[in-house]
């Protein structure tokens, strides 16, 4: 179920981050098995029962959803929204007891914390969404309700050495973020895109985790630069205050 799983203790609660694998979910292949996307043609009785999967592993927390669309808009997530589904790649909230998922299969999982103030965060960073500024839009509107330490965990993602991309798209992303320029290990042009991030939250004086793990070269992982027709796995943050069970 987890590639990856914290639980932190709080003196008000607690606050649990993950990022999920491909294994121990219902899913058939090519989605095999804990396929978390609506999006890619898997069967959605088996989708929306590894979502409640995951929903039981967090402790039956509900959990808000977002439709992709590699851009940098955000929204603010409270339980009165909750089902309501928006084109966007970062969500923010207050909420506690209220957990936020960001979806992927090769981009960055970002998830955002300040567990001081209770505010958190999740944002999409493929290529597209690191140049465009969804990072930073995500960490201007925690920062709007009223975040002042702002964490982040960075999850696996596509490595610079797997990640080849044509010349002039490499040439774009080292102009706006130099240390995203990478070469393959065949030596062609490539973007590290979890180092674009890096350097964007270094700019805002956001600490950051990293956790470590490319998809192409992992198989516990979707990836669809090695498989194309594939699943998603999700990172996920959840803050419980002391008066909900776990």
């Amino acid at each position: 179920m987890f590639y990856w799983h914290d639980r932190r203790d709080l003196p008000q609660g607690n606050l649990e981050r993950c990022f999920t694998d491909s294994l121990s979910g219902v899913s058939e292949a090519p989605f095999s098995a804990l396929n978390l996307g609506l999006h890619v043609g898997d069967d959605e009785a088996r989708v929306r029962e590894n979502r409640r999967l995951l929903s039981a592993e967090l402790g039956g927390v509900p959990i808000a959803w977002m439709n992709q669309v590699h851009g940098r808009d955000v929204v603010e997530v409270t339980p009165d929204s909750l089902g309501e589904i928006h084109d966007v790649d970062a969500m923010v909230t207050r909420s506690s007891g209220l957990a936020l998922a960001v979806m992927v299969a090769d981009c960055v999982p970002v998830l955002l914390e300040d567990a001081e103030a209770g505010v958190l965060g999740v944002a999409h960073a493929g290529r597209p969404g690191m140049l465009a500024g969804v990072v930073p839009a995500a960490v201007a509107a925690m920062r709007d309700l009223g975040a002042t330490s702002v964490r982040a965990t960075l999850g696996p993602s596509v490595c610079g050495r797997c990640y080849e991309v044509p010349q002039e798209m490499y040439d774009g992303a080292r102009a706006q973020y130099p240390t995203s320029a990478a070469i393959t290990r065949w030596g062609t042009p490539a973007i590290d895109v979890a180092s674009g991030v890096a350097a964007q939250l270094a700019e805002l004086e956001v600490p950051f985790e990293w956790i470590a793990g490319c998809t192409v070269e992992d198989e516990r992982l979707f990836s669809y630069r090695r498989d194309a027709q594939t699943g998603r796995f999700a990172g996920v943050i959840v803050r419980r205050d002391g008066s909900e069970s776990v």
